[in-house]
């Protein structure tokens, strides 16, 4: 009687054990799926979008499209502006579809900074990441991830963030860069632009073909963009 209670007991002892390594087991799985959709829900809103938007299309700088495209298109623009963002948002997507993608327009970033700290700190970012040929990819992010003006929306830990889901973009360089001599040069090459076209609102077009002079769009509606750009691919 002894000898099979003890045998009871011992079948019991090691069924527990083995339980209790499926309950851990199944503990770890359950941490590790939760970190992999933790990691996933970092990605800021619109990566992939962006990514897809931008795949394959060259980069220099500031301006995003081949060197050869017959005519250049200009986007004045403060990271700020909520009205930048929805023109980013609902018109640039179809010009890069129709035109830079296809070769025919390359489009410039020329940023302003007048609404507030934000903008400038926004700005001195994407111009670094201009320095890597990622600038397009980061402004577009940025968009998607605007917060209200003014309220300290733009901190470190969102340039990481946004930074972090390019592929490409060293994120330390880019910080490190916002403060680079290439950056200040760029700020006021931007700011002479804008003074030289008179631009005093966001967002402002300019086009014309490349290498020649630019004139100001009267207006950025999808539209009234695609007419100018069809006819100065005409012309």
């Amino acid at each position: 009687m002894k000898s099979t209670d003890g045998s009871r007991r011992g079948a019991l002892d090691n069924k527990g054990m083995r339980l209790g390594a499926l309950v851990l087991a199944l503990a770890a799985i359950l941490a590790l799926a939760g970190g992999a959709s933790a990691h996933r829900t970092t990605l800021p809103a619109g990566a992939a979008q962006v990514a897809a938007m931008l795949h394959g299309i060259p980069q220099h700088g500031t301006a995003l499209g081949r060197s050869t495209a017959p005519v250049t298109l200009v986007e004045f623009a403060d990271l700020q502006c909520p009205y930048c963002a929805r023109w980013e948002g609902s018109v640039l997507p179809d010009v890069v579809r129709r035109y830079v993608r296809t070769g025919k327009v390359r489009i410039v970033f020329s940023g302003m900074a007048f609404v507030g700290p934000d903008s400038l700190k926004a700005l001195r970012t994407v111009l670094a990441a201009g320095l890597q040929n990622r600038l397009w990819n980061v402004v577009a992010l940025l968009y998607r991830n605007q917060g209200a003006e003014n309220s300290g929306w733009f901190t470190d830990s969102l340039a990481r963030r946004l930074g972090a889901s390019v592929a490409g973009l060293s994120v330390a360089r880019m910080l490190a860069d916002r403060t680079s001599r290439a950056v200040d040069t760029q700020l006021g090459a931007a700011e002479q632009l804008a003074a030289t076209a008179r631009i005093n609102s966001t967002p402002s077009l300019a086009a014309g073909r490349t290498g020649s002079s630019l004139h100001v769009l009267n207006a950025i509606a999808p539209a009234d963009v695609r007419a100018e750009l069809d006819a100065l691919l005409r012309g």
